[in-house]
């Protein structure tokens, strides 16, 4: 049912938002809310993240860029709805798949990001060479963020000739966790209705692998 919460750690909102969509689009319902909120209440969670090494310790979370040495946690509240009606490309499709095999908690597959956006694109009926702007995971990690990169580079940019933008909402805010994906939807659907890329904050120099 989709009107349960959705606990999937750092993509909970996008998955309850993926479960929307699809009730949407089966006429389960004419309408539906997704929200996400995180907040920092009790140090003791921080700090285990920051003994797992989890966490900047500049305090930033540097999307993407050479610097990148962990997350700077973040909070949010932010909701969603979702109008049968509404029509907009952006929510053409969705898809959801699992990581698969990695080496840690914290370290992304990059084998398993690629057929996820192609899945996505397809269900939304959508070449890679439509694609204008992506919202990155981007936790600003040496690690994952480059993984990601080239995720986008093997479904994406190998099936396109032109640049894709790529943006990051983390630089930002920070990480809000469970929060982090509906904060970072909301961005994308600005710059689109807006037609604007926001520029990715922290970033100087690009992280490679």
């Amino acid at each position: 049912p989709s009107d349960l919460p959705s606990d999937t750690a750092c993509s909970a909102t996008l998955a309850a938002c993926h479960a929307g969509l699809r009730a949407l689009q089966r006429c389960e319902c004419t309408a539906g809310l997704t929200m996400g909120v995180t907040l920092m209440l009790a140090p003791s969670v921080g700090t285990g993240f920051a003994v797992a090494g989890m966490t900047s310790l500049r305090g930033r979370s540097h999307t993407f860029d050479a610097r990148a040495d962990g997350y700077a946690r973040g909070e949010a509240c932010s909701a969603l709805a979702l109008l049968a009606e509404q029509g907009d490309v952006a929510w053409a499709g969705s898809a959801v798949r699992q990581d698969g095999r990695s080496a840690s908690l914290t370290a992304p597959n990059g084998q398993a990001q690629q057929p996820l956006l192609v899945a996505a694109l397809a269900d939304a009926g959508f070449s890679a060479s439509e694609l204008v702007l992506n919202e990155a995971h981007g936790t600003g990690t040496a690690l994952g963020d480059p993984i990601e990169s080239g995720s986008l580079v093997g479904a994406v940019l190998a099936a396109r000739e032109a640049p894709l933008t790529v943006s990051g909402v983390k630089a930002n805010i920070g990480h809000a966790e469970p929060g982090a994906g509906i904060t970072g939807l909301l961005k994308l659907q600005i710059g689109l209705q807006g037609r604007l890329a926001v520029p990715n904050a922290q970033l100087r120099a690009l992280n490679t692998p």
